[in-house]
C-alpha cells in the first residue's frame, strides 16, 4: 500500500526546496508522523501536510504551525485561548507564554514551553484525551493539579478506560478549566480560555458544578479553600449562611402565605 501522506510532504517539501535534514526529521520519524496522522480525526477529515505545514497565501512551507495555521479551521477555539492566561501574551504581541513566567509552581522540566496549541495537543495523533490531563500535569505543580490523580473525578476517567477525547461524563482538568458549549445544531465547543471559569467563583458553578452537581453541593464545595485545594478529595461541610438566609425566607414566606 502506497504511503500517500508521505509521498505528500515529501512532495510539499521538494516544491518549496527544502531537504528533510531542513525539517530536522528523518524517514523514521516520518512513517511514525504519518501513523499517528493515518489514525486521527484530521485523516479522516481530509486534513493532510499541507492542511497545516503550507501557508495558503505563499504557498511555502511552515516547519512549525502554530495557533494561527489552526484557526483556519477552529476559529472559536483560537480566539478564546487568546482570551485567557496561556495566550494573552500573543494576542497582545508578545512572546508566548511559558511556565517560568507563571505565579504557580510549575514543573521545572517544562519552564521553557512557549504555550500554544500544540503545547497541549498532540498535533499528529489530535486525540484530546491527553491534552485534558496529561498536558495540564506537565507543566502544572501546584497542590490542586497534583492531587486530581487521587481525586474521585479522577477515578471515574480511569473506569471508562483508554478513550481518543473525553466522554461527555468524563470530569478531567479540562472538564473544569476549559468549559463546552452545545450550540442549537448540536456541535460542542470547547472555550479555550483557561482562566474564564476561576473568577468569580460562582461562574464555575454555574458553568461546570451544576452540570452533575446540586446547586447547593456546589457552592459549598467552590467556596472551601481546603476543599478546592485536595483537589475536591470529599464532601464538602461548608454550609453557606446565604443559603441558611434563603431557606429561611422561604420558610417565612411559605408560612405566611398558608396563613392568608
Amino acid at each position: 500500500m502506497r504511503n500517500w501522506v508521505l509521498e505528500g510532504l515529501l512532495l510539499l517539501v521538494l516544491w518549496n526546496g527544502l531537504t528533510i535534514s531542513a525539517l530536522a526529521v528523518d524517514q523514521a520519524q516520518l512513517q511514525s508522523i504519518n501513523q499517528s496522522w493515518s489514525q486521527s480525526a484530521h485523516a479522516f477529515a481530509d486534513v493532510n501536510c499541507s492542511s497545516c505545514h503550507q501557508n495558503s497565501s505563499t504557498k511555502q512551507v511552515t516547519q512549525r504551525p502554530n495557533h494561527e495555521s489552526c484557526r483556519s479551521c477552529h476559529e472559536s477555539q483560537v480566539d478564546t485561548f487568546l482570551l485567557g492566561k496561556h495566550g494573552i501574551r500573543l494576542l497582545e504581541g508578545q512572546t508566548a507564554l511559558t511556565p517560568a513566567l507563571a505565579h504557580l509552581p510549575m514543573q521545572a522540566a517544562a519552564h521553557n514551553k512557549q504555550m500554544n496549541c500544540n503545547t497541549c495537543h498532540d498535533v499528529h495523533s489530535v486525540k484530546t484525551l491527553p491534552a485534558s490531563v496529561d498536558s495540564c500535569l506537565t507543566c502544572h505543580k501546584d497542590t490542586h493539579s497534583l492531587n486530581y490523580k487521587n481525586s474521585r473525578h479522577a477515578e471515574l476517567l480511569r473506569e471508562e478506560g483508554a478513550l481518543p477525547r473525553p466522554s461527555t461524563v468524563s470530569t478531567t482538568c479540562a472538564t473544569c478549566h476549559l468549559p463546552r458549549q452545545t450550540s442549537a445544531s448540536g456541535t460542542v465547543m470547547v472555550n479555550h480560555n483557561n482562566t474564564f471559569t476561576l473568577l468569580p467563583r460562582d461562574r464555575m458553578v454555574k458553568e461546570v458544578c451544576m452540570n452533575c452537581h446540586g446547586m447547593e453541593f456546589a457552592y459549598n464545595s467552590i467556596f472551601d479553600d481546603d476543599l478546592v485545594e485536595s483537589n475536591f478529595a470529599r464532601p464538602p461541610t461548608l454550609s453557606m449562611d446565604t443559603l441558611k438566609m434563603v431557606r429561611a425566607l422561604e420558610k417565612q414566606r411559605s408560612g405566611n402565605s398558608q396563613s392568608e
